[in-house]
């Protein structure tokens, strides 16, 4: 019943299918070694970030301009608080919880901290302001009850140490960048929107700070842009599921026909054929013998 397995049709599907399945399967692992090759890279990337962020805190000079390397690391910079431009940055969430941030400028001395004479762009005091959210608190900005709880900054020098971050952007998590906020708020924390709130230069960087005093909670640092994973690892990782499907696909299509065969092959074994098709009678052309049998009248046969 299965001789047509040895036929030139069948030799060309069954040595076809031997080669298919191997290759898909090699495929489908190459691409699932890639995608693993992306994840540990990224893994030993974060480790070695996590690293960085517990090393001891370097002044903030060094660090700029941030970059996805240096995002996160500990900064510390040396100045005075601007009492006069504190700012808070509404629906800010923390531990699942609604809240705002508290965001205080630190007018820093270049000279202090590391920063080269071209890159501090001074105010008339030579000094350049550095975005400190000092904590974050719950409850609505708008509302006198939860914004009473705001501890004023320190007077005079102050050192902070903190996770330096990347000026925020439109369409960041939790960033209102579409405006119509009352004074003494402030959606996104970049040097853009705070450049015509104050009349001095700020760096486009700011810090959170790791210590939160009174009713203030510190506030984590932000994964920077471009640490995850990226596209490509979600692409090798579809890949590998296509090139197994198509390897299943090759095993399904080979029974399917197999099966088809060997029904034909039965069935002309049993003496069971398929009646021959016919073609159409073309219009207006005498009807067949059997036919004219059929639709003879019975006065023509008496």
């Amino acid at each position: 019943m299965y001789r047509f397995l040895l036929t030139p049709r069948w030799w060309v599907i069954n040595v076809f299918t031997l080669l298919a399945i191997p290759v898909c399967l090699f495929m489908g692992s190459w691409q699932l070694s890639r995608f693993e090759t992306r994840v540990n890279t990224h893994n030993q990337q974060q480790d070695e970030a996590s690293a960085e962020r517990r090393a001891a805190a370097r002044p903030l000079g060094d660090l700029l301009p941030v970059t996805a390397k240096t995002s996160g690391e500990r900064a510390t910079a040396t100045g005075r608080y601007d009492t006069a431009h504190q700012l808070l940055v509404p629906d800010r969430r923390l531990d699942d919880r609604d809240g705002f941030y508290v965001l205080t400028l630190l007018r820093v001395d270049g000279d202090k901290d590391g920063v080269k004479d071209g890159d501090r762009g001074e105010g008339k005091d030579g000094a350049k302001a550095l975005p400190v959210v000092r904590g974050w608190l719950p409850g609505d900005a708008d509302d006198p009850a939860a914004t009473a709880k705001v501890p004023a900054p320190p007077s005079g020098e102050v050192t902070v140490t903190g996770a330096l971050q990347a000026s925020e952007h439109q369409g960041g998590d939790g960033v209102s960048a579409s405006g119509g906020l009352p004074r003494g708020q402030l959606g996104m924390i970049s040097a853009a929107s705070l450049v015509n709130l104050v009349p001095y230069q700020v760096y486009d960087a700011w810090v959170t700070s790791a210590e939160a005093p009174g009713a203030l909670k510190p506030v984590p640092p932000t994964v920077a842009e471009g640490t995850g994973l990226d596209i490509k690892a979600f692409q090798n990782l579809g890949y590998t599921g296509e090139w197994f499907v198509f390897a299943g696909f090759v095993v399904f299509m080979w029974f399917r026909l197999f099966r088809r065969e060997a029904e034909t092959a039965r069935d002309l074994a049993l003496g069971i054929t398929p009646p021959e098709p016919t073609a159409p009678a073309a219009p207006g052309a005498d009807p067949a013998p059997d036919d004219a049998e059929r639709t003879r009248s019975p006065s023509a046969t008496a």
